[in-house]
């Protein structure tokens, strides 16, 4: 998967939306992405076309991104 920018709803600004850089698919609806320098998962609404960023609780470990 080559990475791509698009918008998010973030966790931290309460659910305002903000651009992030979608890094990894790694699971069924879970995605790696990059917020400000912050790895951190992210999920994809199919039902609004939204992806939703959780830095906050699940920020990526280097290794975690990595391996």
């Amino acid at each position: 998967m080559k990475p791509f920018q698009t918008q998010a709803h973030i966790h931290s600004l309460n659910g305002e939306v903000d651009e992030i850089t979608v890094l990894k698919k790694v699971g069924e609806n879970d995605y790696i992405v990059d917020y400000k320098g912050v790895k951190c998962h992210a999920l994809f609404n199919w039902f609004v076309c939204q992806f939703y960023a959780d830095d906050i609780y699940r920020i990526v470990k280097e290794d975690e991104y990595n391996g």
